[in-house]
């Protein structure tokens, strides 16, 4: 036997516009995060809730439906409360978190395209487990709520799950060719539903068995397997890295010139209108999901902790519904009218989800949101293609500062707006998204039709203009 084991062969160079072949895939990467992140969600929302009830005397819970059977409990002043409290607090653990992820974000996603992906992918992960460690503290410690608006900071700090998102989406970028990324994107955003059911499901039904402390360790532990993922089997992904300070204001300017200074004329305002599509698409989606929990609690629903875990779970499989019905469609119309379709399928579930009464009624919204997921891999596809490959960092960047304000926007007008509202129609703030989807349809189709026509008349052009001899 040989000493010493051979070193590996040197790969061969990368032709220009060609993709490393054979790259470990980042999408374990982002089913363990949002394992972690999903289990959290929920079950944050309720501890908030029994803590918080418990603090001021409230003797329901979050999985007890005492007390909610019937109208009497839309008169009880202290549910209501309880109700506005945790609202409340969670609009400030959002706020948090979005102020410090604000600019370490746009800091690391254009540095990555610089010295790689893998250091903007290792670093949001560890936070996250800083994150849900220090949640686990404030559990056992029984300290002030407060501490999760700490915990949420640190994870900002490190760019949080938001990071992990812009790094996972530069990556499929890196290695995907331009033809197949809208599909590779959808792939990728499967892979949260996939990962977002199996922590409902299981946090729902471990949470009644165990309690909150068992499910976030297994969130702990999600987090720290993300983390040695990245830092001992995910390969790198740009082609020619070099080095590149990290605190320096050049990776802003380098996310501020994909707006001011495009590599196309048309670009600009093309990624100015798809990332206000984006933004209004994802600021709906965040709104919900942050009140979709506070609504099957409270009356006339009543919901108890399995069933919550089904409803998050349900409002996960959108994902993959979303990417078969996106390859299926794809097979006969434009990715931009896929994505008009999902919208279509996005405000008519929220619509029945606002005059839901009933548990089968609400479980039907979740049902009609089956393609509401197909719209956000078309524009990331979109934002994607109008950039050269050596900025798709700072894109991602950019989009991943973008669905932080998304977040900002979603708590401070979804939460405040809920408990405003609770006195004349709980459901109202999805009737208010249902109306705000119509934006990003207008903003999608009218591109669409721009570039018909104006491809149709470039050809016509073409076609009549004389030949030279």
């Amino acid at each position: 036997m040989a000493a010493m084991a051979a070193p590996p062969p040197a790969e061969p160079p990368v032709p220009p516009g060609r993709c490393r072949p054979s790259l470990p895939a980042v999408e374990p990467l982002v089913f363990l995060a949002t394992v972690s992140l999903g289990m959290q969600g929920p079950l944050a929302t309720q501890y908030l809730w029994d803590r918080l009830g418990a603090e001021h005397g409230y003797s329901g819970n979050s999985s007890d439906s005492a007390g909610c059977g019937d109208g009497n409990a839309t008169a009880d002043p202290l549910r209501q409360e309880v109700e506005a409290l945790v609202s409340h607090w969670n609009l400030y653990i959002n706020l948090g978190g979005f102020f410090a992820c604000l600019f370490s974000v746009t800091l690391f996603g254009p540095w990555s395209d610089s010295v790689g992906r893998r250091p903007a992918l290792i670093l949001p992960a560890a936070g996250m487990a800083l994150q849900t460690g220090i949640y686990l503290l404030v559990m056992y410690l029984e300290l002030h709520v407060a501490f999760f608006l700490l915990g949420r900071i640190l994870s900002g700090l490190t760019g949080d799950y938001n990071l992990i998102l812009a790094g996972c989406f530069s990556y499929v970028a890196d290695t995907s060719e331009r033809r197949a990324r809208t599909f590779r994107v959808a792939i990728l955003e499967a892979c949260l539903g996939i990962a977002g059911m199996v922590a409902s499901i299981g946090g729902g039904q471990w949470r009644r068995a165990q309690g909150y402390i068992n499910p976030f360790w297994l969130a702990f532990a999600a987090s720290l397997a993300a983390t040695l993922y990245a830092a001992f089997f995910l390969r790198e992904s740009v082609k020619q890295k070099k080095e590149a300070k990290l605190f320096t204001l050049s990776h802003y300017k380098a996310v501020y010139r994909l707006y001011t200074a495009p590599e196309h004329p048309t670009s600009r305002w093309k990624l100015a209108l798809y990332t206000l599509a984006f933004f209004v698409i994802v600021t709906v989606h965040f709104g919900a999901k942050d009140i979709y929990v506070l609504y099957e609690l409270g009356f006339p629903l009543c919901w108890t902790s399995d069933l919550i875990g089904y409803g998050s779970a349900a409002n996960y499989l959108a994902y993959l519904s979303s990417l078969a019905g996106l390859r299926l469609l794809q097979l006969c119309l434009e990715d931009t009218w896929v994505a008009e379709l999902g919208l279509v399928s996005n405000i008519a579930g929220l619509v029945v989800m606002s005059l839901a009464t009933t548990t089968p009624l609400m479980f039907a919204g979740y049902g009609i949101l089956f393609l509401s997921m197909a719209p956000t891999p078309v524009i990331r596809s979109k934002l994607s293609k109008l950039v050269s490959e050596t900025e798709q960092g700072a894109l991602f960047a950019s989009v991943a500062c973008v669905q932080g304000l998304c977040s900002l926007v979603s708590t401070g007008v979804f939460n405040s707006l809920y408990p405003a509202t609770l006195h004349f129609m709980r459901g109202f703030p999805f009737l208010f998204g249902a109306i705000m989807l119509l934006i990003p349809a207008a903003i999608l189709g009218w591109i669409q039709i721009w570039d018909s026509k104006h491809n149709y008349d470039d050809f016509q052009d073409a076609s009549l203009s004389p030949t030279k001899d």
